[in-house]
């Protein structure tokens, strides 16, 4: 019987998807990934385009459980520009609010 993937791996994959996507909205941004290892709880990537800049903490699926810190990153993140937990149920929404912020003004 195959091995369920876990959240783990489902999230790599998905992250992996989602960053081509980002791109494709975002021309000429840069993307990159934090290592949870050197600050724990940091959201997985900052968005950088033009002279603005926003961080996704990236979710296998609606519900996966959160690491310790996660959420008060997003919400410090989000203060000073634009913070969001990503995952398939709320992309669209989110990936559009993301290019109208990161575009405003810019």
């Amino acid at each position: 019987m195959p091995r369920k993937p876990s959240d783990a791996v489902l999230e790599a994959r998905y992250q992996a998807g989602l960053i081509p996507r980002i791109e494709a909205r975002l021309p000429g941004c840069l993307v990159v990934k934090n290592d949870s290892s050197y600050l724990q709880g940091i959201p997985d990537l900052t968005i950088f385009y033009r002279a603005n800049w926003a961080m996704l903490e990236v979710k296998a699926y609606e519900g996966a459980p959160e690491q310790p810190n996660q959420r008060w990153y997003i919400e410090l993140v989000d203060d000073m520009s634009f913070g969001a937990f990503i995952y398939p149920e709320n992309e669209e929404e989110v990936l559009r609010e993301l290019q109208v912020f990161l575009t405003q003004g810019a």
